[in-house]
């Protein structure tokens, strides 16, 4: 959050068609209010080359000239706050229906996600049910792996490409 400062009122620019919707009584009505307990609400400037423009606060700023102060209270925002883009109704809707379809996507991959997760427990659970009921067939297949782990495999690991190749040959196995 930005905090207010004092700006030298004759650095602000006052944009015409903020100037228009001047209202001369309610000028004096927030110039007595600022003489009796003071300026409660900054104005809101943006930065302009060697000036500020006036974003909000026009009667306040006018109730200060009015009083003779030569500052103002204010806060310093950006152009980007000052100037909202304004999306036309058909890219308002654009819009809506983009953030619709990403929200709608990003639930797709969750609910994908949440079912590979359970997927995967249910396999996992699969597994051990059948180890428990055929603890024999799983011993079996565990030796067979590791029987096929070791074939090839006899004596020291080869150190160059010839040593593997007669390692493989002595094995039987295929290279």
């Amino acid at each position: 959050m930005h905090k207010p400062e004092s700006f030298p009122i004759d650095k602000i620019y006052v944009p015409v068609k903020r100037r228009k919707a001047l209202k001369p009584e309610v000028v004096q009505e927030i110039a007595a209010s600022i003489l009796e307990i003071g300026q409660q609400a900054p104005i809101l400037v943006r930065p302009d080359e060697d000036r500020f423009v006036l974003v909000e606060g026009l009667h306040r700023l006018e109730a200060c000239k009015a009083l003779g102060e030569r500052a103002i209270i204010g806060l310093l925002v950006s152009a980007e706050v000052a100037h909202p883009k304004t999306l036309s109704p058909q890219s308002a809707k654009a819009e809506a229906e983009r953030q619709n379809m990403e929200r709608l996507r990003k639930l797709r991959l969750e609910r994908e996600a949440a079912e590979s997760v359970a997927a995967r427990a249910a396999s996992k659970t699969e597994t051990a049910v059948r180890q428990r009921e055929h603890p024999e067939k799983t011993i079996r297949n565990n030796l067979k792996t590791s029987s096929q782990l070791g074939r090839g495999t006899s004596g020291s690991t080869p150190r160059t490409l010839s040593e593997w190749v007669k390692q493989q040959e002595r094995g039987g196995g295929r290279y």
